[in-house]
């Protein structure tokens, strides 16, 4: 692949990510005030939202910021965790663990619908871009250390 469309490739693929982050965290915060009643003893759902939501824009402005493999990472951690959970809790009633309140939701609205496929998207765009950001290292031959460059 050469310099300019592994930039643009770069590129497309960051832009995917972040906006899929960007709907995530909207949609958590959108939603985080209404489900502030679904609580345990500690957490409401609402909180974790709020959590989920400040993941999602951390991730997504460490992925602009530096575009690195351990960015790709970080992004695609957060969206394949939240597809997960809203895919657990939306089939399986899982019940309340330790700290967490039970978050069982089998309806499907749009605003989840919507969060979920951005987190699929998201998620799958940071994979291909931490595979081909390794890939892309791997390729790039590394320049032997120096006398000079070691003092």
């Amino acid at each position: 692949m050469s310099n300019r469309s592994w930039q643009a490739t770069r590129t497309i693929l960051i832009v995917v990510v972040v906006i899929g982050l960007g709907i995530d965290a909207y949609v958590h915060l959108d939603l985080a005030g209404p489900y502030d009643g679904v609580k345990s003893s500690v957490l409401t759902q609402g909180d974790l939202f709020r959590v989920e939501a400040a993941l999602a824009i951390v991730a997504a402005l460490a992925l602009v910021i530096r575009p690195r493999r351990y960015t790709a990472l970080l992004a695609f951690v957060v969206s394949a965790g939240g597809l997960a959970a809203v895919l657990v809790y939306g089939y399986v009633n899982v019940g309340a663990i330790g700290p967490l309140p039970n978050m069982y939701d089998p309806a499907w609205y749009p605003e989840k619908t919507r969060s979920a496929w951005a987190e699929g998207i998201a998620a799958a765009a940071a994979l291909v871009l931490l595979v081909l950001m390794e890939l892309q290292r791997r390729q790039t031959p590394t320049k032997p250390l120096t006398v000079a460059a070691a003092r």
